[in-house]
């Protein structure tokens, strides 16, 4: 059971993220009319440092700093792949996520499925990119529910039977009535406690972990003795799995609605390129979080059969003095509040502007968009919260293991579309399908596990996005040859790829 100084210290950090929800009006740069624009993307308006806060927020979610160390107290090295991962992901974003954004800004966009309804002229693959994003999303939000029970269960703060379920419900009840209010605002005043707690609490259990277990050294020893050596090191069979995960996920991370959300939220692309080369600020959290998982196997930590996430919070638990824990459960539920919040706002926004305006009310008013937008995000929480109360937990990660091969398959309409618009809508929509059956296959095939068999592994979404590829690049030849038309497009942007060339040197060019 937790201490009165623990629980003290965890209640704080909540009633802070309350408090500061509360103030997200002050982010109004001006008394607008209500638009989809202003709810769900903040006008537009966040400057360097909010927009730094919220994307990092939105990516780090809580799911992902228990679901690494459980990963590294479970498997060793291999859970490591997600530091490579959020470095690859920097470089990819420098360019696909400035200019996506840039473009959205130029023509109103607000979700990437506007992007490609623009670029392509076609309905249909506009529907599928925004109910794929939907569907992958779903899961991913009711994991963040997942990591706060886990941690806080862990921890002993969590009430056990109805009344931990009570407080998880009227947790999320307060981000719900927050983001309801002030749409991507509310998020964005938290992210900011979520960066404070995060970082100060992590240094400082990192730190007292080292001191305790005799340094880095007697650290990794401990924890080879205990996962049998070589497991602390990839095997050459692992290396192909680690690297396709690696890449795969990064190309995934860009496509998801919550993290576009993010980023179009940002006051210009100038912005934007400034805050992802200050990104990998949030991918040491993440390894520290990595090696905490090898901390608690050397500290002789006992996670539950399948729980392999709690072993740090139980570390915490066992190691850090009762205020400190009280911040490190603290920091990871307003951790999960963040992305969850972005994550509903997404999906509102998505059915909102490529479902229900597209097909059910063309005509619908700005105010009666941000009015559905609000209710569809309630009932994203609402359903997150039932789903974690009525499935297994293994059915929740099993699900957004689908949903990132899913997620996946919409890159080449969205990434490659930025730089050409020569593949055909028809083609890429063809593309879609085969990737999704594909992906799904594979992963189902494998008992839910996103690595193909065999005995070189590999990425099974990167497998279904290389058959999507594929099949979109033979579509757009043969429908090309049988001359089918193709929609207008509406974004100004060159319709193949063009390489700039450098003016050459000489007398006349210095």
């Amino acid at each position: 059971m937790a201490d009165s100084a623990m629980t003290a210290t965890f209640l704080a950090v909540i009633g802070g993220a309350s408090l500061l929800a509360v103030t997200a009006r002050r982010l109004r740069p001006s008394d607008r009319l209500p638009s989809l624009e202003g709810w769900a993307l903040a006008d537009r308006s966040l400057g360097p440092v909010w927009t730094w806060l919220l994307l990092g927020g939105t990516i780090f979610t809580a799911y992902t700093f228990t679901a690494v160390p459980g990963l590294a107290y479970g498997n060793g090295a291999a859970a490591f792949f997600a530091v490579p991962y959020t470095v690859i992901v920097c470089p990819i974003a420098f360019v696909l996520l400035s200019r996506l954004g840039e473009v959205a800004r130029r023509h109103g966009y607000i979700t990437a499925a506007d992007f490609v309804r623009g670029r392509y002229g076609s309905p249909p693959l506009a529907l599928v990119v925004a109910l794929t994003g939907i569907l992958a999303t779903m899961p991913y939000l009711a994991l963040q529910l997942l990591g706060i029970r886990a941690v806080l269960t862990a921890g002993g703060v969590y009430p056990r039977g109805a009344t931990g379920d009570l407080v998880m419900v009227a947790l999320f009840a307060g981000l719900a009535v927050a983001t309801y209010r002030h749409g991507l605002r509310a998020p964005t005043v938290i992210s900011a406690l979520k960066a404070v707690a995060v970082f100060v609490s992590l240094t400082a259990v990192t730190w007292l972990t080292l001191e305790r277990l005799g340094g880095p050294g007697a650290v990794f020893d401990g924890a080879a003795e205990r996962l049998g050596g070589p497991a602390l090191l990839l095997s050459p069979e692992q290396q192909p799995a680690y690297a396709t995960l690696a890449l795969g996920s990064a190309l995934a991370l860009l496509m998801y609605p919550h993290v576009l959300t993010a980023g179009f939220a940002a006051d210009g692309p100038r912005t934007l390129r400034k805050v992802v080369v200050a990104l990998p600020a949030w991918t040491g959290l993440l390894a520290l979080f990595g090696f905490l998982g090898i901390a608690a196997l050397a500290a002789g930590v006992r996670a539950p059969e399948g729980g392999a996430e709690t072993a740090v919070p139980m570390l915490v638990d066992r190691l850090m003095p009762g205020p400190l824990a009280g911040l490190v459960f603290g920091a990871i539920t307003v951790g999960a509040l963040v992305p969850a919040a972005v994550m509903s706002i997404a999906a509102a926004t998505s059915f909102v502007r490529n479902v229900y305006v597209e097909y059910v009310h063309p005509t619908a008013t700005p105010k009666r968009q941000v009015r559905i937008a609000k209710a569809v995000s309630l009932t994203a929480k609402v359903g997150a919260v039932a789903f974690v109360f009525g499935l297994r937990d293994q059915d929740a990660v099993n699900l957004q293991l689908l949903g990132g091969v899913w997620i996946l398959q919409i890159f080449p309409a969205v990434a490659v579309g930025l730089f050409t618009g020569r593949l055909h809508p028809r083609a890429l929509l063809a593309g879609w399908g085969a990737g999704m059956l594909a992906g799904t296959f594979l992963v189902v095939r494998e008992g839910f596990s996103s690595l193909g068999g065999g005995p070189f592994q590999i990425y099974a979404g990167l497998v279904a996005l290389l058959l999507n590829l594929t099949v979109a690049l033979a579509g757009t030849a043969a429908l090309e040859r049988l001359g089918v038309p193709r929609g207008a497009d509406l974004t100004d942007l060159p319709s193949r790829l063009t390489v700039r060339r450098r003016p050459e040197t000489g007398a006349n060019n210095p």
